[in-house]
């Protein structure tokens, strides 16, 4: 992300980047209802291998990241930086044999909403956080009017590790960033690859090979992290951080109508609310950080 938001540029200017933007969140989103579709000939892990392998084989034919040299430690921020996103990975697709879609994303956009409002010293955050909190609550404590009976722990559990690897992975991704960006970034999606192969293979062993489902895996590797990731450097360039993180927010409400079109999970209204305040809480502290400038 740039350091300092793009000089604001007209509306034509930005239907571009916006496109491209709202064109890669969809496409993430459809791309892991896909990839959920896969379970039951591969598994959770199978599918994640599939997703991760697939995506590193892409970034590292694209970027070619042997042609520049790696320092001692940078080895070392490399395999942190893939380490947990390989991880955040595994347990996301774990979390999804149980969890719908739009709230397993829902729950999983904690992870960078907490990294950002931790170092925030404004009052206004206050709000968002609240609106948070009033989001999780309405997922997570079942109740009388809840918006759910009850989550499964297990995958309750899986999700909300996710949740905290992205947290890391910015953390990590941040040292990482004095690396050249396709460098970081090949490099941390073939150790990410690295851990998470273990784990499809211990689930799904020789299913993996199946021609038909190594077909549709790389389907799923395409739409739901090379091309993403493709139409967000395109949105970078050219949108300011505030416009950028507001419609980022939108991922997971995205998510849940992915779910509804592809997998037919239907969210009850109290599911709706709690998605629609962590989108909210999400997209006001990022257009209240913007206004607020740089934080120290």
């Amino acid at each position: 992300m740039p350091a300092s938001p793009a000089p604001g540029p007209g509306g034509a200017a930005l239907i571009l980047p916006v496109a491209a933007l709202l064109g890669g969140i969809v496409s993430l989103c459809t791309g892991t209802a896909f990839a959920k579709q896969l379970f039951p000939a591969v598994g959770a892990a199978g599918t994640t291998s599939y997703r991760v392998g697939f995506a590193a084989l892409l970034l590292c034919a694209l970027w070619r990241p042997w042609r520049w040299r790696l320092g001692r430690g940078d080895v070392a921020t490399l395999a942190l930086y893939g380490g947990v996103l390989g991880a955040m990975n595994l347990l996301f697709y774990l979390s999804l044999r149980t969890i719908p879609l739009g709230i397993a994303v829902a729950i999983e956009f904690t992870g960078p909403l907490a990294v950002a409002l931790s170092a925030s010293r404004r009052a206004a955050d206050v709000l968002w956080i609240g609106l948070a909190a009033l989001g999780l609550v309405l997922l997570l404590v079942p109740g009388q009017g809840s918006a759910v009976s009850a989550l499964d722990p297990t995958g309750l559990a899986c999700v909300l590790g996710a949740a905290l690897c992205w947290a890391l992975y910015i953390v990590f991704g941040q040292r990482a960033g004095r690396l050249h960006g396709g460098q970081a970034v090949s490099l941390g999606m073939a150790v990410a690859a690295l851990v998470v192969l273990p784990f499809g293979l211990a689930e799904a062993g020789a299913a993996l090979l199946d021609p038909g489902s190594m077909l549709v895996g790389l389907g799923v590797a395409v739409l739901s992290s090379a091309l993403p990731y493709s139409l967000e450097m395109v949105a970078l360039k050219r949108l300011p951080r505030q416009t950028f993180g507001v419609l980022l927010s939108l991922e997971p409400a995205v998510a849940a109508l992915a779910a509804l079109a592809v997998l037919g999970e239907r969210l009850t209204p109290g599911q709706g609310a709690a998605i629609a305040c962590i989108v909210a809480a999400s997209a006001g502290s990022t257009a209240s950080a913007a206004r607020a400038g740089p934080t120290p």
